[in-house]
């Protein structure tokens, strides 16, 4: 496996889980605006990154 797919699942599963605990925290009502909005950045920053790396490296045989 290519070490940049690698990368590209980290940064996804990273992302993923910087959304889904910005959604927790939102639905418990625990974080206030500024918290929610940088792991809910982060989150998709790193999401959106992993998937164009992914998606950037292609399949090779």
């Amino acid at each position: 496996m290519d070490i940049k797919k690698i990368l590209g699942l980290v940064l996804t599963l990273l992302g993923i889980g910087g959304l889904i605990y910005a959604a927790v925290l939102y639905v418990n009502g625990t974080g206030d605006f500024k918290i929610l909005a940088v792991y809910g950045v982060l989150g998709a920053i790193f999401f959106f990154s992993g998937m164009g790396l992914i998606k950037r490296t292609g399949t090779s045989s």
